[in-house]
C-alpha cells in the first residue's frame, strides 16, 4: 500500500474548495508520479485518457509525455488520420472495411481531447480526419436508437463525443444536441442498479460546454443551462452520507461538473467529495481511473482544454515505478461463477469453478488465469474505456449494448462490486460472480 492514508490523515476537509486541501499535496504529486510511471511501464497500450489526465496536472515530464503521444498518435492515426472513403474501401483483399466496425465514440473522443491539451499544439492537420471521423460515429451510433432507443455504444460514449467536438470548437448540429437533450428529460442515462452518475456527469459538461459557442441560439442556450442545473441537483442527490457521488469512481466526473461551472466554491456538495476522493485514493490503482481522480484533485474538467494555452509549464516531476511486489508463500484461492440468465443463454450456470492465482491479483489476473471446466476453456474479452478495461463477452456470451445488457460484477453475495475488472483485488475464499445483467 502506498504511503497516501499516512499522508492524508488531516486532510478531511479541503480548505480551498475547489482544490485538494494543501496538506495533500504531497499525496496527489504522488499520484500523478505514480501515473506517469505507469503509463511508461513496458508493453501497456497508450490511453488518451491517461494523456489527458497527465496534460491536465500542475506537474510534468514533458519528455515522457511527449514520448506517450507519439505512442497515441501511432495508434489512432493508422486507423483515423485517413478519410471515411479511403477506409470504406475494402484492402489488401479483406472485405472487412473499417466503416463497418462498432463505432469506437468515446476512445476516439477521448484522443482528441488530448490532441487540444497539446503543447506545442498539435498540427491541425493531424486533427482533420480524426474529427471527420467522430462526427460519422456519432451518427452511426445513433443509428441505433432508431431501433433500440439508445445509442449503439452508450450515452456515456455519445456524450464524450459530443463534448469532445465542442471542446474543439467544431459545431455541433441541433439535431445532434436534442437527442441528447431528450435522453436527459426524460431521466434515459439510468442502468439497472441505479447509478448513471458518470453518464449524468459527462452529459452535463457536454451541455455546459455547447451554452458557451456562439452558434448556439439563444433558446437552445437556455434549454442546455437548464439541462445542467438538473443535473447538479441530481449529483448532490446521489452523494452518499461517506460524500461520494454514485461510487468511487464516478465521483470525480461529478466533480467536474460542479469545477466546469463554477460552482465548488458554494456547493457543500463537492467540499464534501473532495473530502471523500481524499479518502479512497488507494481505490485508484488502475493508471485509466487515476488520471480521473486526478482531474479533479487538480481543480480541473474536460472544459478546461478548451482554453488551454501553451505556457511555461514546470517539467519537475519524476515518475514512481512500483518494484514487484514478492509473491507469498502461497497463491490465493477464489471461486468464480458466470451467471447467463437471459434469452439466448445455453444455459444459466456458464462457470463455476475454483482459480489459483497470485495473492493480490486483480479480478483481470485471475479471469487469465481461470481453468478449463470440462474440455472448454474459459474465455472472455475486454474493451478499453476511460474507466480501462470493461469486460464485453464471458464464455462466449458478449454484452449486447443493443438489447441493453452488460456483464455485472458481483461479489458472493450478490452485491455490486463497483469496481472494474482491473481494479478489484479479491482475496483469499472470496467469491465472484459475472452476471449478465441488462440495465
Amino acid at each position: 500500500m502506498w504511503l497516501l492514508l499516512a499522508l492524508l490523515q488531516a486532510a478531511v476537509l479541503p480548505a480551498r474548495p475547489c482544490e485538494a486541501p494543501a496538506e495533500a499535496a504531497v499525496a496527489v504529486r504522488a499520484l500523478t508520479a505514480r501515473l506517469l510511471g505507469l503509463a511508461m511501464e513496458p508493453g501497456q497500450d497508450a490511453d488518451p485518457g491517461v494523456y489527458v489526465g497527465l496534460r491536465l496536472g500542475s506537474e510534468h515530464d514533458l519528455s515522457m509525455e511527449q514520448r506517450y503521444l507519439q505512442r497515441l498518435q501511432d495508434a489512432f492515426q493508422g486507423r483515423y488520420g485517413r478519410s471515411l472513403h479511403a477506409a470504406s474501401r475494402p484492402s489488401h483483399g479483406h472485405r472487412h472495411r473499417d466503416t463497418d466496425s462498432m463505432p469506437e465514440t468515446g476512445r476516439l473522443a477521448l484522443y482528441l481531447l488530448g490532441l487540444r491539451a497539446t503543447c506545442p499544439p498539435a498540427d491541425p492537420t493531424t486533427q482533420r480526419f480524426p474529427v471527420t471521423w467522430l462526427k460519422y460515429f456519432l451518427e452511426k451510433d445513433w443509428a441505433g436508437s432508431r431501433h433500440h432507443g439508445h445509442p449503439l455504444t452508450s450515452y456515456y460514449q455519445y456524450s464524450l463525443g459530443v463534448l469532445a467536438l465542442c471542446v474543439h470548437h467544431k459545431r455541433v448540429r441541433e439535431e445532434v444536441i436534442q437527442r441528447l437533450l431528450v435522453a436527459e428529460q426524460h431521466r434515459r442515462f439510468g442502468h439497472v442498479d441505479g447509478n448513471a452518475v458518470d453518464t449524468e456527469a459527462v452529459a452535463a459538461l457536454a451541455f455546459a460546454c455547447l451554452e458557451k459557442e456562439q452558434h448556439i441560439r439563444a433558446g437552445l442556450a437556455a434549454e442546455l443551462r437548464a439541462a445542467v442545473r438538473r443535473t447538479r441537483v441530481r449529483l448532490v442527490e446521489a452523494q452518499s452520507v461517506d460524500g461520494l457521488i454514485g461510487n468511487t469512481f464516478s465521483t470525480p466526473l461529478a466533480m467536474q461538473v460542479f469545477i466546469a461551472t463554477n460552482m465548488c466554491r458554494t456547493q457543500p456538495a463537492y467540499g464534501r467529495a473532495m473530502a471523500a476522493l481524499l479518502r479512497h485514493l488507494d481505490s485508484f490503482t488502475s493508471a485509466a481511473t487515476m488520471a480521473q481522480a486526478l482531474l479533479a484533485l487538480n481543480s480541473r474538467s474536460y472544459l478546461s482544454i478548451a482554453s488551454m494555452q501553451c505556457q511555461e509549464e514546470l517539467d519537475t516531476l519524476t515518475p514512481i515505478f512500483l518494484e514487484s511486489m514478492p509473491l507469498e508463500p502461497r497463491n490465493m484461492t477464489v471461486r468464480l461463477v458466470v451467471e447467463c440468465p437471459v434469452p439466448g443463454c445455453p444455459q444459466q450456470l456458464l462457470y463455476d469453478s475454483t482459480v489459483s492465482a497470485p495473492t493480490g491479483a486483480s479480478l483481470l489476473d485471475l479471469l487469465r488465469a481461470a481453468p478449463p471446466q470440462g474440455s472448454k476453456n474459459f474465455t472472455f474479452e475486454t474493451q478499453d474505456t476511460a474507466y480501462g478495461p470493461f469486460l464485453t463477452s464471458v464464455q462466449g456470451m458478449a454484452a449486447r449494448p443493443k438489447e441493453q445488457h452488460y456483464w455485472q460484477l458481483l461479489s458472493g453475495l450478490g452485491t455490486s462490486l463497483q469496481m472494474g475488472v482491473a481494479d478489484y483485488r479479491p482475496k483469499d475464499g472470496n467469491t465472484v460472480i459475472l452476471h449478465l445483467s441488462k440495465w
